[in-house]
């Protein structure tokens, strides 16, 4: 993978960070970016989970957007534990 990334035609700061993310290495940019992805993936899990236990009570409509704002409540804070376990490890 890290071959790919040497020949591709791209500034140097996205090299180091691909290469960052390839390596598995915690710095402050790839710890942002793994940030947005937890985000994004509690906003639609708890979306979801907001229509699974509340659709017929709420509608579901409501009960989806209250999941998508409530869900990263839950979600973000572990993961920013969870990147700086990591990072120290």
């Amino acid at each position: 993978m890290n071959v790919f990334i040497e020949h591709l035609n791209v500034s140097p700061i996205v090299k180091t960070f691909l290469f960052n993310l390839t390596n598995g290495d915690i710095t402050l940019i790839s710890g942002f970016f793994w940030l947005f992805v937890a985000a994004l993936f509690s906003t639609i899990s708890g979306a979801i989970g907001g229509i699974i236990l509340a659709g017929k009570d709420l509608g579901y409509e409501l009960a989806g957007i209250l999941g998508g704002l409530l869900g990263p409540a839950g979600g973000i804070p572990v993961a920013i534990i969870g990147l700086i376990i990591l990072k120290f490890i």
